[in-house]
């Protein structure tokens, strides 16, 4: 198969382009907040695959090798196989709502209406043991708000994600969902036949290579796409400590609305909800409460086109790859599997927590270090 017909080529990108950022991405060690820095620093993916090695070396990585490209080729030939389109960062057919994101995915596989992806859009998550109540309001809030003209968009789990899909199907409407693993591993197996009716009639996305099951430290990077891509993300029922509060905390961090669904307070699974209730979330009863809380009292027109996102303000300066490769190695040094507390972190290492933030950000989403309870961190191996 031509090199121009394993992958779209799009305005601007030639398909070799395109495949210089999938070899960037896909190098080790290169997550989305150090690829979009690689890319920054040095212009094209091809000048920032030359400077990898180097940029390794700086953190004590010696003999460093980038994705070679027979791996990104062999990808690329897997997603096509699946049915799967490509869209790369910054292409005309990438979602605008991830654009302006530190982290936006570089590159996602995506099946299905791809259209959906810059259409005015709703996050739902919560409990993958919901109770009844839970899921009947996962599936009126689905209803109502695909009804209303907002794709619906969670993560393919059982539960309330599930439901939310099916109910935005149900009544013609849209929904996207969003991958832990490759674009054609559904997880969970028993969500097989959903899957099927979503590349039918809405969309499934993935930031991961075709084949890669799910892992533990996937869902998180699941979780803040979902939140990208929404306007507001709606939580219905969730513990304390869920993967559906870190979507909230994810959509907190780029400016969208968290809204939740109170609960009894005896119940374990109301209280992730009733925590953000409390802490300033909006309270929803109903379809009508979210689109209100949009600004949006009645139907949204199916044809509104594209969410209005604000443009990105100024960039700050940002330091050169070579220095944050060798925080990055200081800050794995000095943590252990011990957790140490990030304030003594910022001590031992003498910065500032402007400049320890992002690198502790872009080294948990990495999968490298953990955030434990208590403002604690551990590496880990």
């Amino acid at each position: 198969m031509a090199d121009g017909q394993l992958a779209e080529r799009a305005a601007g990108l030639t398909a070799e382009e395109r495949r210089d950022r999938l070899r960037l991405v896909r190098s080790r060690r290169v997550g989305a907040v150090t690829y979009h820095r690689l890319m920054a620093e040095h212009g094209s993916a091809a000048a920032a695959l030359a400077a990898l090695p180097a940029i390794a070396a700086a953190a004590g990585v010696e003999g460093y090798e980038c994705c070679p490209v027979g791996v990104a080729l062999a990808e690329e030939r897997l997603g096509l196989a699946a049915g799967a389109r490509l869209l790369v960062h910054g292409e005309a057919d990438y979602p605008r709502a991830l654009l302006d994101l530190p982290d936006a995915p570089p590159v996602l596989w995506a099946i299905g209406e791809v259209a959906l992806l810059n259409r005015p859009a709703i996050g739902m998550v919560g409990a993958r043991n919901a109770s009844s109540l839970g899921m009947r309001m996962a599936r009126r809030l689905g209803q109502g708000l695909a009804e209303a003209g907002l794709t619906v968009v969670s993560g393919l789990a059982r539960g309330v994600d599930a439901v939310a899909h099916e109910a935005a199907l149900d009544c013609a409407g849209g929904t996207v969902a969003v991958m832990a693993g490759g674009i054609d591993v559904i997880y969970p197996a028993e969500n097989a036949a959903l899957a099927r009716r979503i590349d039918e009639k809405g969309c499934r996305i993935s930031e991961h290579p075709p084949g890669l099951e799910p892992q533990a430290r996937h869902f998180p990077l699941r979780n803040r796409i979902v939140a990208g891509l929404s306007q507001a993300v709606v939580v219905v029922e969730a513990a304390a400590k869920s993967g559906s509060l870190i979507t909230a905390r994810a959509a907190l961090d780029y400016g969208r609305e968290v809204m939740a669904v109170p609960g009894h307070p005896f119940d374990a699974r109301a209280s992730g909800c009733n925590i953000l209730i409390r802490d300033g979330a909006v309270l929803v009863r109903g379809p009508q409460d979210v689109l209100e809380a949009l600004g949006a009292p009645g139907p949204v027109c199916r044809d509104a086109g594209p969410v209005a996102r604000p443009l990105p303000g100024p960039v700050a300066p940002q330091r050169p790859l070579k220095e944050v490769a060798l925080l990055h190695a200081m800050i794995l040094d000095r943590l252990g599997p011990n957790p140490l507390a990030e304030d003594q972190l910022m001590r031992d290492l003498d910065v500032s927590p402007a400049q320890l933030a992002p690198e502790l950000l872009t080294l948990e989403l990495d999968g490298r270090i953990a955030r434990q309870p208590g403002g604690l961190l551990a590496r880990v191996d």
